[in-house]
């Protein structure tokens, strides 16, 4: 650079030409409203419920603030997901104040609002509705010529199906402190809240990709881990009486707990995600394909959904077993309409250079959180245990999960993995954090035992 250059650049800098405002100088006025929102919010659950907490639960209060503001910040669509849950949650919470002022329970089975749309439960079977629906819409938007229309619908779809699975979590919360001393508990404790938890986050980490990468037609895969995830959500319901809310075990009543489980449930989805377009890279890369042996995808897919009914076989001879069935069909139908139309969803299916991006930043994402809840989980079982490692089935298989998705990304980043190795990787990861999440609960036993099916 010449002396007239430096010269003319430094004219600019001490005029200001050229130089970025800063990082709180570029919010707008609709950010600052929303960041004065969110902490009169916050002040007003210190003041109203702040009897209720411990020192602890303060504390997350406290960072969750400032985390739901810059996260606002950083993705516009959180800020009115934000506004309308609260809103909506605070309208719930209103119906249940009976005449005399005090929160009354049975109000949920009389109350209109209530008992159809914003009692938790209700609020959580519409969630599973709409995730259903939205992965429908999906779908048909890969066979139709109005496909982006249809994605747009599906998109939306299950954009209100996140707001709904965040109002019936955060009333479910309200609910529990209701019923007795003691009971009331953030709604991350057994299967069945943590199945709701992995739909909502799942979801709204697809919907960033969709946003990010200005692409719906990832949508139809990423929505079918969400759709598994209510089928087994709505059998867990109904076979197990689930959606009622029970005290928490010695094990679970802990500060760490809050921490400990949404960090891994940030994993699982992110996960779970990558996994599924893996699966759409494997579909794409076959869709020219007619030898029945190269389209090993499909089959494998196939087999491990037609073969869930099997797992739960114990349910088959109990109440709820022609559900499986019925599961079964269904499978068996999407994986035949998939091989059907593989050619037409290659068409509708992003680049692969998109689709292994995506891949490889949910892993990324999804590992760092993992290694979050797995030093979280340590310090746990120091408090509970007393030491912060015992080999208990559920950790072996967490260390696990670990390890294999450390490696993928050593070999992503240090040999430049890609393609079709990568995608069929991501795929066994999956199996293998499905056995950590769900298998270890079905056939192990150990210290966590408490999460048992």
């Amino acid at each position: 650079m010449n002396t007239a250059t430096q010269t003319i650049d430094l004219k600019k800098s001490r005029d200001g030409v050229g130089l970025q405002p800063g990082y709180f100088a570029r919010r707008g006025v609709w950010e600052w409203l929303f960041a004065v929102l969110v902490i009169g919010a916050g002040v007003l659950a210190f003041m109203r419920y702040g009897n209720a907490m411990d020192g602890y639960e303060k504390a997350i209060l406290a960072g969750t603030v400032p985390s739901l503001i810059w996260l606002g910040w950083f993705w516009r669509p959180v800020r009115l997901l934000t506004v309308l849950v609260g809103a909506i949650a605070l309208l719930a919470i209103s119906l249940y104040q009976s005449p005399t002022g005090s929160a009354d329970l049975a109000r949920g089975d009389t109350v209109f609002l209530l008992k159809y749309f914003l009692s938790s439960q209700s609020a959580i079977l519409w969630m599973s509705v709409l995730f259903f629906m939205s992965t429908a819409f999906y779908w048909v938007g890969m066979f139709t010529r109005a496909g982006s229309a249809f994605e747009a619908l599906g998109s939306r779809l299950a954009w209100v199906a996140v707001g709904l699975a965040l109002v019936g979590s955060l009333v479910r919360w309200y609910e529990s402190h209701q019923i007795g001393t003691g009971i009331g508990h953030i709604p991350v404790s057994n299967l069945y809240e943590v199945f709701v938890l992995f739909c909502w986050l799942t979801a709204s980490f697809y919907l960033y990709y969709e946003d990010r990468y200005a692409t719906r037609s990832m949508g139809a895969f990423a929505m079918l881990i969400v759709s598994a995830a209510v089928g087994f959500l709505l059998w867990y319901t109904v076979v197990r009486g689930a959606h009622e809310i029970q005290p928490l075990v010695p094990a679970l009543q802990s500060w760490w707990m809050k921490l400990h489980v949404p960090a891994n449930f940030i994993g699982y989805g992110t996960f779970a995600i990558a996994a599924m377009l893996a699966f759409a890279y494997l579909i794409k890369q076959s869709a020219g394909e007619t030898r029945w042996y190269k389209l090993a995808p499909l089959w494998v897919l196939g087999v491990v959904l037609c073969f869930e009914p099997l797992v739960f076989r114990q349910a088959a001879a109990e109440k709820g077993g022609s559900y499986w069935f019925i599961y079964f069909g269904v499978s068996a139908l999407i994986v035949g309409s998939i091989l059907g139309g593989r050619r037409r969803i290659a068409e509708r299916l992003p680049s692969f250079e998109v689709l292994d991006d995506v891949m490889y930043k949910a892993i990324a994402v999804g590992f760092a959180f993992f290694t979050i809840a797995t030093v979280l989980g340590a310090l746990w079982a120091a408090e509970a245990w007393g030491g912060y490692w015992s080999w208990d089935p559920k950790e072996t298989w967490a260390l696990i999960v670990w390890l294999n998705y450390a490696a993928w990304l050593h070999m992503r980043l240090m040999k430049g993995l890609r393609g079709t190795v990568a995608a069929w990787w991501a795929l066994v990861g999956l199996v293998i954090t499905t056995f950590a999440f769900l298998g270890v609960n079905m056939f192990l036993s150990g210290l966590h035992s408490y999460g048992e099916l």
